[in-house]
Formats: structure tokens, C-alpha cells, sequence
């Protein structure tokens, strides 16, 4: 399904606008990419079985915070304790600029933290720049 020449991104959003909005600026910034979403984060979760049932595991994760079911930094913590997933980048990719949201998600492991822009065009580029640096430039683990 997915092969060394495509990048695997793995969308944690709940908001279907801005899910569809993420995946435009990432498919426009490239051709050659896999995208999965899950819409909560229980859904997000179900990913480590399939990971250890041998699908592949993606190249970042994009993490909003505030989701049904489990929240994002619920999901943080979890891929972030676990041991072999505990090296895959997650972004967090939230409206949530709360102090205590920030502070939170960098001491349970969070690559980056990212607000989502209001302006359509700032949240597009914001979006390509997290897919250019963690798809082309990152080096990441076999």
C-alpha cells in the first residue's frame, strides 16, 4: 500500500472542514502521499493494532487536541509511552493555544505544536511547511 517513494501521514482531526482543508494543502504540496484520518481519538488508537499487525507505520502524525472519545493528549501520551512507537513525530496541530495545552503536549513527548491559522492561506502554508520538513527534509528511523 504504501512504498519508500510516497509519505505516510496519519491525520488525527475531528473537524471535517479542516480535515479536508489539511488534506488539499498536503496533496497540493505533493502528489505522492498517503493519508489516513482518523476522525477521533479512539479511531486514532485502532492504528497501533493495525501498526502491529504489519501496516506500515507513517511518517508524522498530525494531533489535534481537542477530540471526542479520547482526547489528543490522551493520544500523545499513549504512542508516546509505548515502545516502539514512541519515536514516530506527532505535531500537534490544534486551535488550542492555552499555556497549559502547550506545556502539556511537550512534556508528554510532542514534536511541535502548531496553531491552526484562520486565514485559509496561512493554515495552507503552515500545512505544506509541516509536510515539506517532515516528508523531505527529516530524516526519520526504518
Amino acid at each position: 500500500m504504501f512504498d519508500r517513494t510516497s509519505c505516510y501521514v496519519l491525520l488525527v482531526e475531528d473537524n471535517a472542514m479542516d480535515a479536508d482543508l489539511i488534506r488539499h494543502a498536503i496533496q497540493k504540496a505533493e502528489v505522492n502521499i498517503s493519508l489516513d484520518v482518523a476522525r477521533d481519538g479512539e479511531e486514532a488508537l485502532l492504528f497501533l493494532k493495525r501498526w502491529e499487525e504489519g501496516t506500515p507505520t507513517p511518517i508524522v502524525i498530525l494531533l489535534d487536541l481537542k477530540l471526542p472519545k479520547v482526547s489528543g493528549l490522551e493520544v500523545l501520551e499513549i504512542l508516546k509511552s509505548h515502545p516502539r512507537y514512541k519515536v514516530l513525530p506527532i505535531v500537534v496541530l490544534t486551535s488550542s493555544n492555552l499555556s497549559e495545552d502547550i506545556q502539556k503536549a511537550y512534556e508528554l513527548g510532542a514534536n511541535s505544536y502548531i496553531l491552526k491559522s484562520i486565514d485559509y492561506d496561512q493554515f495552507s502554508k503552515a500545512v505544506s511547511l509541516i509536510h515539506r520538513y517532515w516528508c523531505g527534509l527529516n530524516v526519520h528511523p526504518e
